[in-house]
């Protein structure tokens, strides 16, 4: 393996000093294999919005990114080219509103160089002193959104994993950076801790800030970091109320809607289920069907064009899907 110290490189701010960087969590915001929702984006956008924060470190993305993979936006202006919209993988200091720091590591999950990357960061939190590693992200899943939401919790030691429940038994999954990473943090004896919020699959490509928020609220119990949360309730709000709009203008959608909170609520008592993974869908719409009514819906939205809707997806503001880790 080549040096893992040479792929990231501290800021050269001479003010810099070991009590400015140090901190006992640290905050994955690396993407990965799916990110339903938009979980994981938009609570790290709302974090750096919402508190002070500075870059400690950066990583070198040229080594570690597939460009033609996912090939970075640029813009055109009528004859020249205007801009280019460079990858950054950014180690961000954050404060909360109690003055306490901790550490952000936000950027696209790396395409190369996984094992390499993962000694980098294990680097770092020997470094800094970390104590405590969370991530955050969406899952898709038959839930409705008019119940609460919930979430899996994984970790490295049972005593961060004390009360969870979870409907998932032994799976294999593709794996994603940050779910490596976490494996390996537990083989170091170190505590890391994640969140896989269950988020509505029809609402999944969708930024849906309650899941945001739901995942910002986890991070806040696990770390006992003190941070705002008003702006991303704010947007979770207006989500709600978009997409109750849109499903008072269908009974095809909202009979998907009440077929899924039957399932849900049986599934809560007991009575039939004993997995939302394991149950029988022979009398409800399968995840194609529900995607499939939603979209004729909003074509249909889009094509009347003269109500004041403004095109967004059900969920709120839309956005291009994403991956999560």
């Amino acid at each position: 393996m080549q040096d893992p110290t040479e792929l990231f490189q501290f800021e050269t701010d001479a003010s810099l000093s070991a009590e400015d960087v140090n901190a006992s969590v640290l905050v994955l915001a690396l993407g990965g294999f799916v990110d339903a929702g938009h979980t994981q984006r938009l609570l790290t956008e709302h974090v750096l919005e919402a508190h002070e924060s500075r870059v400690i470190a950066s990583f070198d993305v040229d080594q570690l990114l597939d460009y033609r993979g996912r090939r970075p936006p640029m813009v055109f202006d009528r004859d020249h080219w205007e801009s280019y919209a460079d990858p950054s993988l950014l180690l961000y200091r954050v404060i909360d509103r109690e003055g306490v720091p901790f550490l952000l590591l936000a950027g696209p999950e790396p395409d190369y160089q996984w094992a390499r990357m993962a000694e980098a960061v294990m680097i770092l939190i020997r470094a800094l002193e970390v104590e405590l590693t969370v991530s955050v992200h969406g899952i898709p899943m038959a839930v409705p959104h008019t119940r609460p939401l919930g979430f899996t919790t994984h970790g490295t030691n049972p005593r961060l994993l004390s009360g969870n429940e979870t409907p998932f038994g032994t799976v294999q999954v593709p794996a994603s950076f940050s779910a490596m990473l976490e494996l390996r943090l537990g083989e170091a004896g170190r505590d890391a801790i994640g969140f896989a919020v269950h988020v509505p699959h029809y609402l999944g490509q969708s930024e849906f800030a309650d899941a945001g928020l739901l995942g910002l609220q986890r991070i806040i119990a696990a770390t006992g970091l003190d941070l705002d949360t008003t702006a991303l309730a704010a947007a979770a709000g207006r989500d709600r109320a978009e997409i109750a709009r849109q499903m008072e203008q269908s009974d095809e959608i909202s009979a998907v809607v009440r077929a899924l909170e039957q399932q849900y609520d049986t599934f809560l008592e007991g009575r039939r289920h004993r997995s939302l993974l394991a149950t029988d869908l022979s009398d409800l719409p399968t995840a194609d069907e529900i995607g499939a009514e939603f979209e004729a819906f909003l074509k249909d939205v889009a094509d009347e064009g003269d109500d004041g809707d403004d095109g967004r997806e059900v969920g709120g503001r839309g956005g291009e899907d994403g991956p999560q880790g």
